[in-house]
């Protein structure tokens, strides 16, 4: 069972790697594309508060909560399912702290400069309601 939550809490901590990263992407591709819903206010402000709390969690020296608990769920051993394994390798590399906040301030600064090139809109009422 431990192993079973610990490969959930790996793939939740992936999927969050995704919306950060690939939500940026996703902004580019979509203002070029005119997608709308690039634009979309609350969608921005989540994109922004997640690599925030990345950003804070790498400047003061926390580790995230997530590798904690999939580490405690894990124990000891390195029993992984085979995606578990490969997505571990995709999110883990062997790099000292500091390369990490570096990047993590300056995917966050990207993040930050994207909101003046591809401007969220304003949350609008729909038309009719009051």
């Amino acid at each position: 069972m431990n192993a079973f939550l610990a490969d959930l809490i790996l793939v939740i901590h992936f999927l969050f790697v995704l919306f950060v990263v690939g939500g940026l992407i996703l902004i580019w591709i979509g203002a070029a594309a005119g997608w709308g819903w690039v634009r979309n206010l609350w969608f921005r402000v989540a994109h922004f508060a997640a690599i925030f709390y990345v950003v804070i969690e790498s400047v003061i020296g926390v580790v995230c909560p997530l590798t904690i608990w999939e580490d405690a769920l894990r124990g000891a051993r390195e029993e992984k399912s085979f995606i578990a394994r490969w997505v571990h390798r995709m999110l883990f590399y062997d790099f000292p702290e500091w390369v990490f906040t570096i990047a993590y301030v300056a995917f966050a600064l990207l993040v930050i400069a994207t909101f003046w090139f591809v401007r969220p809109g304003s949350p609008r009422r729909r038309r009719g309601a009051t």
